[in-house]
């Protein structure tokens, strides 16, 4: 059929639309993918996606978040803390990660008490919490404390020679107040004397190794305030247990005489007995998470006593070749069986738990030490980490959200010495011999017609 000259036109005019059309769509479509994106996990569990806990908790935060990585220049390292955030960044657009060298800014790691190469410092509504485990769970919960807007004061007994939460002197807790507010926890001082009451907005009191003796009056406060349920951070030294006594004997915790050593720590370069270690922690809420170990200056033995009212259990344990020394520490020193002093492990931490009618838990922790928490040796080890630790977990901030691991199914293939040699055999002889075969076959087949 012949085309006359004004369909062809037409034709060449169609032709001419559909090309802008389809470019038009083209550049419509490109555009749209800038402003728009559509992500698809398709790995087994979906591995590489956000479980549905997190993404409702950050569908909650109103806030920016800001995500600081103290990495070294390692590309593994760095990927996998991208590859973290940008799991969070999908869902909310208005997380940002910096990358920082501690290398190149020792001063700025220094500040920010960076003791792990890929550790993260996480900002939100003007709090900040540090995380050292590169994983899901780790940070989502770590998101979860810092948008606890609970305002929860700590308070610490002043006025009987206890350690000052705003001194700056070496045995005080200047430094762990910080952090404590640094974590959107607020502290205070009060004096029995002054104030004959603890505060009611109190979510925690906390007794750090006073060194005179309570007055009857001051006992009854606290008692009243114990009855009600509260938490309670007692913290004692060796030698020193006379101004504690009326409340180790009301929790049923007895301070042992003599002050804990340890020769493992001559492994660790120290050289001071005095320095107890703890390497393992418990199945605890409080302390499960750690990996260091932590470090106690001169700690206190403790032991339970018997028909307590509280469920106790062990918390902070040294290792074997600890020992309460009653004895003047100096030259050489080492256990005597024919003495009041205990073979290790030692414990030096309990933790006591108990509910009332309302089914409401009242938890208290008992520590043979209180210089783990100083300026001096807060950061040593994991001190820091178990002292926000402890304090979290009296404040009931243990609500932690449970991140259902994600793996593969299993797709690793067992195979037998023998099967191993028939699968090699069958790929180098016996398969090569099919295809001889059948082409052979094949051919002669052919050859026939």
């Amino acid at each position: 059929m012949k085309i006359s000259r004004k369909a062809h036109q037409f034709i060449r005019l169609q032709n001419v639309v559909f090309t802008l059309l389809f470019l038009g769509v083209l550049g419509l479509l490109a555009w749209l993918s800038t402003q728009y994106t559509a992500q698809f996990d398709w790995t087994a569990n979906s591995r590489n996606s956000l479980s549905t806990p997190s993404i409702q908790l950050l569908k909650q935060l109103t806030h920016p978040i800001e995500v600081d990585a103290y990495a070294t220049e390692n590309d593994i390292l760095r990927q996998q803390i991208s590859e973290l955030i940008d799991k969070y960044s999908h869902h909310k657009t208005d997380i940002t990660l910096t990358l920082i060298n501690p290398d190149i800014r020792p001063d700025q790691a220094r500040e920010e008490g960076i003791t792990a190469d890929g550790e993260l410092v996480i900002r939100y509504n003007g709090k900040r919490e540090s995380l050292q485990q590169l994983n899901e769970q780790a940070f989502t919960n770590a998101l979860q404390r810092l948008a606890n807007s609970d305002q929860r004061w700590v308070v610490f007994l002043t006025g009987h020679g206890e350690r000052n939460p705003a001194g700056h002197s070496n045995y005080d807790f200047g430094l762990f107040a910080n952090e404590l507010k640094n974590k959107g926890i607020n502290s205070q001082t009060i004096n029995l004397m002054d104030t004959p009451s603890i505060p009611n907005n109190t979510s925690l009191l906390v007794i750090a190794d006073p060194q005179v003796n309570y007055l009857a009056g001051e006992i009854d406060v606290i008692k009243q305030y114990l009855a009600k349920g509260r938490a309670l951070l007692l913290l004692g030294e060796p030698n020193q247990s006379e101004p504690l006594k009326p409340l180790t004997e009301l929790l049923t915790i007895q301070i042992l005489p003599g002050t804990v050593v340890d020769a493992t720590t001559q492994v660790f370069g120290i050289d001071d007995p005095t320095f107890a270690l703890v390497t393992a922690y418990p199945n605890h809420l409080a302390t499960k998470h750690l990996k260091a170990m932590s470090l106690f200056p001169g700690a206190a033995g403790l032991s339970l006593l018997a028909n307590s009212p509280y469920q106790a259990a062990p918390l902070l344990s040294t290792l074997e070749r600890s020992w309460t020394e009653t004895g003047d520490i100096e030259g050489q020193i080492q256990f005597d069986p024919d003495t009041d002093e205990k073979q290790g492990p030692i414990t030096i931490g309990y933790a006591l738990n108990k509910k009332d009618d309302n089914t409401k838990e009242q938890r208290i922790i008992v520590l043979g030490d209180a210089d783990f928490l100083s300026n001096t040796f807060l950061g040593n080890g994991a001190n820091l980490d178990l002292g926000l630790s402890l304090i979290q977990w009296l404040n009931h901030d243990d609500s932690f959200i449970d991140i259902p691991a994600k793996t593969a199914p299993d797709t690793t293939l067992e195979i037998s010495q023998q099967w191993s040699l028939i699968f090699g055999l069958g790929f180098l002889f016996l398969l090569p011999a099919l295809f001889i075969v059948s082409g052979l076959l094949i051919w002669l087949k052919r050859k026939k017609r």
